[in-house]
């Protein structure tokens, strides 16, 4: 993408806020004016975002356009751009508006067919015509005009010195460019794609767009028979609660709607211990409890064993890895999530490990879940973490904390793990993800404090989500119960949908925020 102002780092943020559906890579914004696309009597500067006219300018024939560097993406949903008018030059004839890729640049937009123009000399509006209608007043030297387009409704309108003038447009096509256009000595204008602050506030515009579009979601017609509905939605909530282990919160949840939880208590609380001892970095004691509990389902997904003995391997180098948890107690680099503890808070009462009824159950795909051998299995010690880790804590951390024993376990699992690659890339053939997999993990060991190297992101604890939700959802596929719950398939579904209308030219998409659905 050619960016073409100053600051582009805080150019690309500025562009991701106002237009967040934007594909950046696929469908580029437009960010300032194009030294390709434009008439020979423009000339540009400052990084081509002044144009300023450089012919004789003695009739219309004398006009000359310029369009911008790439087409209004429909993700927009709502696209703005203004025009500061440097110079009005000898005359003041200025369009402001729109035109379609191949429209003629001899002219001044809204003239030629498929092209949109606001002009300044009379302020009449044209659309593919030189009839224009009265739009708005007239504007010259120092005012400043916006053109916005409404990728919702089709429709463009402008703005002068702040102020909204009212729609201009209707019916607009699409694949439509910025453009200005020039005709008289001196004519100067500066443009700004959102390298600067807005003197018009589009932003609560676009606020005011998206309650519209959440309020049109929210007053679609559900099915007549409301309780179906409402107990779908029951079924969708209580399947989370209990794919994720939130043992006390189903029960609660079950009690209050009728709606049964579909799974033995015990086994849910034995994938919650697991999922708590793989967020808290104590993956040695995961794979065990998860081979205890399920036998066989490790020997059966080698792939996933090796992922899962790759994260012990980083997790022994970050030093919480039970194979080094005789060193914990001079650790500094025991950073636990803050979300493994809210996890574990919530769902206090159930981290015992009470059992059913009958205090066993069997799995149908024949795995023996053994969930009899955990029933009064101790309350797992999850440290909490320091809230403030001091500067000093940090200069001090080490390598496996210094201890010459842990860092000797860590290579010889290295070699262990090395050599279970080899076996699987025999067994398997290639594979580039276990290949990078690895090769990051030994990574590690190249650094005398990796917290502070350039992969310190795999000691981030927030990494250890994905081998928890790849384990639980493989436990759950051995209990022949979905891998992902209805829930986050139907959220997955319904961004997946966004996705499709931002592709397919549908600007609504751009307001239609399904996280933001979801908050009160």
């Amino acid at each position: 993408m050619d960016l073409c102002a100053i600051g582009q780092d805080q150019f690309v943020k500025r562009l991701k806020q106002l237009y967040p559906m934007v594909d950046l890579k696929e469908t580029p914004l437009p960010t300032c004016w194009s030294q390709k696309d434009k008439f020979q009597d423009v000339g540009l500067t400052q990084n081509n975002l002044r144009a300023h006219y450089k012919g004789n300018g003695k009739t219309n024939k004398d006009a000359a356009s310029v369009r911008a560097s790439h087409p209004i993406p429909p993700a927009c949903g709502l696209y703005y751009f203004e025009v500061k008018i440097v110079s009005k030059g000898r005359d003041g004839y200025m369009g402001i508006g729109l035109s379609q890729q191949g429209t003629s640049l001899n002219r001044l937009p809204g003239w030629e067919k498929y092209s949109y123009g606001y002009h300044g000399d009379d302020g009449y509006a044209f659309n593919s015509t030189t009839t224009g209608q009265p739009y708005g007043p007239t504007f010259t030297t120092g005012d400043v005009i916006g053109c916005g387009v409404n990728l919702v409704e089709n429709t463009c309108f402008y703005t002068k010195n702040g102020h909204h003038l009212g729609i201009a447009f209707t019916d607009l096509r699409s694949d439509l460019y910025p453009t200005v256009g020039l005709q008289t000595p001196g004519e100067t204008i500066d443009a700004n794609f959102g390298q600067a602050p807005f003197v018009y506030d589009i932003e609560d515009m676009m606020r005011e767009l998206r309650a519209r579009v959440r309020t049109t979601i929210q007053s679609l017609p559900v099915p007549d028979a409301l309780s179906c509905w409402q107990e779908t939605l029951h079924r969708m909530v209580q399947t989370y609660l209990v794919h994720h282990g939130y043992c006390s919160t189903a029960e609660a949840f079950a009690n209050s709607t009728g709606i049964g939880i579909g799974e033995d208590l015990a086994s849910i609380r034995s994938r919650q211990k697991i999922q708590m001892l793989v967020l808290a970095g104590r993956m040695g004691e995961a794979i065990e409890l998860t081979q205890r509990l399920y036998p066989g389902l490790l020997e059966k997904q080698q792939s996933l064993l090796f992922m899962l003995r790759v994260r012990q391997f980083i997790e022994m180098v970050n030093g919480t890895d039970s194979e080094v948890s005789e060193q914990r107690a001079i650790q500094t680099s025991v950073i636990q999530s803050t979300r493994t503890l809210t996890e574990a808070e919530m769902n206090a009462n159930n981290s015992a490990g009470s059992g059913g009824d009958d205090g066993s159950s069997s799995h149908s795909n024949g795995f023996s879940n053994g969930h009899s051998q955990t029933e009064h299995d101790e309350e797992m010690d999850v440290d909490r973490p320091s809230e403030t880790e001091s500067p000093a804590a940090v200069k001090k951390r080490v390598l496996c904390g210094g201890s010459t024993s842990a860092l000797e376990k860590v290579l010889k699992f290295g070699r262990e793990l090395q050599l279970f690659y080899m076996r699987l890339r025999a067994e398997q053939g290639e594979n580039d993800y276990n290949k990078n997999l690895l090769q990051d993990a030994f990574s590690l060991l190249a650094y005398a404090d990796p917290w502070c190297s350039p992969v310190k992101w795999q000691l981030d604890p927030v990494q250890r989500e994905t081998a928890c939700s790849l384990l639980n959802s493989a436990i759950l596929n051995s209990d022949n119960l979905p891998r992902r719950p209805p829930l986050e398939v139907a959220l997955s579904h319904s961004k997946e949908l966004v996705a499709l209308m931002a592709r397919s030219g549908l600007g609504a998409c751009a307001f239609a925020d399904i996280d933001a659905l979801f908050q009160p």
